[in-house]
C-alpha cells in the first residue's frame, strides 16, 4: 500500500511535505474531525487530496468558488485523477448523469457548491454515494457574523446525519477566534483536531503609505522591486485605466476582473504565470487558487474591508520563502470613505426593499415564481434604468443573497443545451430532404442519451470532431435546425445571472431578519476599524498585530514592515548613522564589494550598527545584497 508521501511524489513531485501537512494527513486517514488553518499559499487542498487518494471511497469536496472548484478538477484530471464538479449553473441532466457516474464509482473527488447539498435530485442519489471523507472548504463561510457568510454552509451539519462515521475536514486561510468557534459548533464536530499554522510571514514586509497620487507611488514601489506583481483595486474600469498608465511607462501589465469572458481571463492569468506579463492589475476576482512561488510585490490601491482579505490578498506574495512586499496604499479621502463604509454596506432594510421591487420589474417576475429559474441581469444596465447606486445596488445583491433568496454571479457558465421537438418519423424525412444536417443529427442522437425527452447539454467542440466541422459550423447548423423546428437550441450563456432560489416575494414581505442583519452591521463596523488601525495607527510591529487579530501566540516582531524599520531608525538616528550611511555609499560608488570587506573598513567596533544600516538601506530599495556575498548600490 502506498503512503502519504509516495502519493505526494508520484502525483505531486515533492519529496516532502509542508509545515503541517503531514500531521493534518494523518489526523485525517486515523478518521478524526480535523480544523486546518492554513495561511495563503499553505496547500491546503493537499491536506484532503492525499489521504482521499489513500483511503477507499469518494472524497465530497463543498466548496463556494466555482473558479475555483473547475480549477483544481482540472488539475486533477490533468494528473490522471478521476473528479468532477457539480456547481448551480449546470443544468438538471447534466447534474443527474454526473450523479450516476458517482455512483458507479467513477470519481475520487466530487466537488460540489454547498446550495446542491439540500437538492432533492442530491439527496435522491446519497445513499448510493460511496463518501469516505467530507472536506469543507473556505469554512469560515459558515460564520454567520463572519466577512463571507454563505447560508447553505449552515446545513452541511444535516449531511453528517447521513454520513454517520464520515470524518470532516474544514479547510481556511484565515479565521478569528469566533470563527473557529462556529466552524466547530456548525460542522458538528467530534473532538476535533486543530492544525493553526503561524500567521507570521517571515519574509513578507507589511508596509502602508497615505500618498496625495497612488499612481506615482505605485510606479516608484513596482520600479524598486523587481519581479512579478499583482495591483488590486476596487473597480473593473479602475484595472483596465490602471493597466494602461502603467503600460505608458513601459511596465508590462494587464488587467484581469470577473466581467471578462472566462477564455480572455484564462489568456490572461497564463500570461501572468508564466511571466509574459509582469504585473497583474485586478479586482479580487483574480488569485484564488493561483499558485505562483515568485511574486515579489502585491500592492493594495485601495483599500480593502476586512483584515482578513488584505491578509490573503496580501500573502499571494513570496511564497517561496523569499522576500516580498505588501503595499497598502490610500488617500486621505480613502480613510474617510472607509470609516462610513458600514453605511454603504449594510443599506437600510427599507432600500434594500424597494430595489428587489425594482429587480422584479427588470426582470419582469410576478409575485409567486421564479424559484430555480435563471435571468440574464446586466448589473450597470439595471442602476442606469432605475437610477440606482451602482455599491448599494451590488451590497443589496449580497444581503439577498445571505438570506436565501437569491445568488448572483457575474462569471456563471451555462452550457449549450438541445432538445429534440420533431417526431422520430418527421426526422426521418428531414434528413432525406435535408442530407447535409445528418451527420450532425446523428451525432446528437448517439453522443447524448435521452435528447429526445430532456434538454441535454452539448459541447460544439465535441460535435465538431466528430462532424469535422468547426465549432462556428456546429452553431450555424444548430440555429438552422432550431429555426426549421427540429430542434430546441438554448446558446451556452456566460453572461450574469441572477438564480432565485426561493419563489419572488411581494417586496413588503420580503422576509430580512432584522436582528441579524444589524449584529453583522456592527460586527462590520469593527472588522473596517480594525484594517482603518493596522494602517494608520498599528501601534506594534504589523506581522504582530496581524496575529493578534487571528489569536496568534507569535508576539516576536519581524523587523522588515515599515513599523519595525522605523523603530530601527529611530534606535540609530544619529550622528553613527549618517556616518556608515555615507561611508557605505562612498565605499560602493564605483563597483560592488564584498560585505566581509565593507564591515572591515568601516571598523569591528561598529559592525552591529553597520549591519543594521545595510539591511535598512536594503529594505528601502538603496542598497542590493548579491547571492555572491557582495553588495551594491541599487
Amino acid at each position: 500500500m502506498s503512503t502519504a508521501l509516495q502519493i505526494l511524489e508520484k502525483y505531486w513531485g515533492h519529496n516532502q511535505f509542508r509545515p503541517l501537512q503531514e500531521g493534518i494527513i494523518d489526523a485525517v486517514l486515523a478518521k478524526k474531525d480535523v480544523l486546518a488553518l492554513l495561511p495563503t499559499g499553505g496547500g491546503k487542498s493537499i491536506c484532503f487530496q492525499v489521504p482521499a487518494l489513500l483511503k477507499d471511497g469518494m472524497c465530497l469536496v463543498i466548496s463556494p468558488l466555482i473558479a475555483l472548484m473547475q480549477d483544481q478538477v482540472s488539475n486533477l484530471q490533468e494528473k490522471g485523477i478521476d473528479a468532477a464538479v457539480i456547481h448551480s449553473g449546470m443544468p438538471y441532466m447534466a447534474v443527474k448523469e454526473t450523479l450516476q457516474a458517482a455512483t458507479s464509482g467513477a470519481y475520487k473527488f466530487l466537488y460540489l457548491s454547498p446550495e446542491r447539498i439540500e437538492s432533492n435530485l442530491f439527496k435522491e442519489y446519497l445513499p448510493a454515494l460511496d463518501i469516505s471523507l467530507i472536506a469543507v472548504d473556505e469554512a469560515h463561510c459558515i460564520a454567520q457574523w463572519g466577512y463571507d457568510f454563505r447560508p447553505p454552509y449552515l446545513r452541511i451539519a444535516a449531511l453528517r446525519n447521513e454520513l454517520p462515521g464520515v470524518p470532516v475536514i474544514a479547510l481556511t486561510a484565515s479565521a478569528t477566534k469566533d470563527v473557529e468557534t462556529a466552524i466547530i459548533e456548525k460542522l458538528a464536530f467530534r473532538d476535533p483536531l486543530i492544525f493553526r499554522q503561524p500567521y507570521k510571514r517571515p519574509a513578507l514586509s507589511y508596509s502602508y503609505f497615505e500618498v496625495e497620487s497612488k499612481i506615482n507611488k505605485t510606479i516608484e514601489i513596482i520600479n524598486n522591486v523587481k519581479g512579478s506583481g499583482i495591483v488590486y483595486c476596487n473597480t473593473r474600469k479602475q484595472t483596465k485605466d490602471i493597466a494602461e498608465l502603467l503600460q505608458l511607462q513601459k511596465i508590462s501589465a494587464d488587467f484581469y476582473h470577473a466581467g471578462l469572458s472566462a477564455e480572455d481571463r484564462q489568456v490572461k492569468q497564463k500570461k501572468w504565470m508564466t511571466g509574459d506579463t509582469r504585473m497583474m492589475v485586478c479586482t479580487s476576482a483574480f488569485g484564488m487558487g493561483i499558485d505562483k512561488d515568485d511574486v515579489r510585490t502585491v500592492i493594495h490601491y485601495e483599500m480593502p474591508d476586512c483584515l482578513e482579505n488584505y491578509y490573503q490578498e496580501a500573502g499571494r506574495a513570496g511564497r517561496d520563502g523569499k522576500k516580498a512586499y505588501a503595499v497598502l496604499l490610500a488617500t486621505k479621502a480613502d480613510i474617510t470613505k472607509a470609516r462610513n463604509l458600514h453605511e454603504t454596506r449594510f443599506p437600510a432594510i427599507s432600500i434594500i426593499k424597494s430595489i428587489y421591487q425594482s429587480l422584479a420589474n427588470y426582470l419582469q417576475l410576478p409575485v409567486g415564481i421564479g424559484e430555480g429559474g435563471y435571468y440574464d441581469f446586466n448589473l450597470l444596465e439595471f442602476c442606469n434604468n432605475f437610477k440606482l447606486d451602482l455599491a448599494v445596488v451590488t451590497q443589496t445583491l449580497k444581503v439577498l443573497e445571505q438570506e436565501g433568496h437569491i445568488q448572483f454571479s457575474e462569471n456563471i457558465f451555462l452550457p449549450t443545451q438541445v432538445c429534440f421537438t420533431a417526431s422520430k418519423e418527421s426526422l426521418e424525412n428531414f434528413e432525406q430532404a435535408y442530407p447535409a444536417f445528418e451527420p450532425l443529427i446523428k451525432a446528437l442522437l448517439r453522443t447524448y442519451q435521452g435528447i429526445f425527452d430532456n434538454r441535454i447539454s452539448v459541447f460544439e467542440k465535441r460535435l465538431g470532431a466528430i462532424c469535422r466541422l468547426d465549432v462556428l459550423g456546429i452553431q450555424n447548423q444548430l440555429q438552422q435546425l432550431a429555426a426549421m423546428g427540429i430542434i430546441e437550441y438554448l446558446p451556452q450563456k456566460e453572461t450574469p445571472q441572477i438564480h432565485f432560489l426561493v419563489n419572488r416575494a411581494p417586496a413588503a414581505f420580503l422576509h430580512i431578519d432584522q436582528d441579524l442583519y444589524l449584529s453583522k452591521k456592527e460586527a462590520f463596523t469593527t472588522r473596517i476599524n480594525t484594517l482603518i488601525n493596522f494602517a494608520i495607527n498599528p501601534g506594534s510591529c504589523r506581522s504582530v498585530f496581524i496575529g493578534n487579530y487571528f489569536g496568534d501566540t507569535d508576539k516576536s516582531s519581524c523587523g522588515i514592515c515599515d513599523y519595525c524599520l522605523a523603530q530601527k531608525k529611530i534606535k540609530l538616528e544619529s550622528a553613527a548613522f549618517t556616518s556608515i550611511e555615507q561611508q557605505l555609499y562612498a565605499l560602493l560608488t564605483t563597483s560592488p564589494s564584498p560585505i566581509s570587506q565593507l564591515l572591515i573598513t568601516i571598523g569591528k567596533e561598529q559592525e552591529e550598527e553597520a549591519w543594521e544600516v545595510i539591511r535598512f538601506l536594503e529594505s528601502e530599495n538603496k542598497l542590493i545584497m548579491n547571492e555572491n556575498g557582495t553588495i551594491q548600490l541599487a
